[in-house]
């Protein structure tokens, strides 16, 4: 029976991986459980005793409920329509790549992947203004079309990878383009599909750059712009601070927990190809 040797090495690395990811969330929740006093003895320690009500001063001072709600509208229809619409480009691009057209538009969406948001940043603005796309219906529009560039990739990976005899046999059935999309690649599409829904969710829930550029009305700000207003405006309530950051941290948390093995194969697989 051979002994299976330990990478000490890796293991270290992973154990500083670790390290820096749990310390910070360890400070977080200390800092949340605790009163001024305590955090003016030591910022480090653990609470002595745990102010549940720091929550719930969180949530009053920041409209927390408004801003969730504010939040989950834009994430949850950002998901939808992308889904619905990037897996049709990518099918349309990923079938038709031996053509020249298509092949440059595969480029075109990959190098986009390499435009500093800045650059756009002012374009953003005002054409959102002038046409009226500075609430939240607009975020959810630039939120497509943002993703559409790495989505794309992926699909297009996933797509080739699915015998072409599947579609050829629906069109001998009588299936048009359209009905062998939705009806035979499109549920075939379901790892990929949770993929881009997470990755998406994440995105749409936790950025701050373009709620802050795009949205216009106070009531239409999203989580991350409501814990920045309170935190910019009542700079010394740390620890209702921090409790507001893990009432908006957990929801993401526990979908990544339970959804992470869907993005890892999910990348790995529209990468194959």
């Amino acid at each position: 029976m051979t002994t299976r040797k330990i990478n000490w090495g890796i293991t270290l690395l992973i154990a500083l991986g670790s390290l820096f990811i749990f310390f910070p969330l360890y400070i977080a929740i200390a800092i949340a459980m605790k009163n001024p006093q305590e955090m003016a003895k030591s910022v480090l320690a653990f609470p002595t005793h745990f102010h549940w009500s720091n929550f719930t001063h969180a949530i009053q001072m920041t409209h927390f409920f408004q801003a969730a709600q504010n939040s989950l509208y834009i994430t949850a229809l950002s998901v939808i329509f992308t889904i619905l619409t990037n897996s049709l480009v990518g099918y349309a691009v990923a079938r038709n790549l031996h053509r020249k057209l298509f092949k440059g538009l595969y480029y075109y969406f990959v190098s986009a992947l390499f435009v500093p948001f800045p650059i756009i940043m002012l374009p953003i603005v005002k054409e959102t203004s002038a046409f009226g796309l500075d609430n939240p219906n607009g975020l959810i529009f630039l939120y497509i079309v943002y993703g559409l560039s790495f989505n794309v990739f992926l699909y297009v990976g996933y797509i080739r990878s699915i015998p072409k005899e599947l579609e050829e046999a629906a069109i001998v059935d009588g299936c048009s383009t359209w009905g062998v999309f939705w009806r035979v690649i499109f549920p075939l599409l379901a790892p990929i599909n949770a993929t881009v829904a997470i990755l998406t969710a994440l995105w749409a829930w936790n950025d701050f750059l373009l709620p802050l550029i795009v949205l216009d009305k106070p009531e239409s700000a999203t989580l991350p712009l409501v814990q920045y207003v309170f935190q910019s405006q009542f700079s010394i309530n740390y620890n209702y601070a921090f409790a507001s950051y893990l009432l908006a941290l957990a929801p993401m948390v526990i979908v990544y927990i339970f959804a992470q093995k869907w993005i890892i194969n999910g990348v790995t697989k529209g990468a194959i190809k």
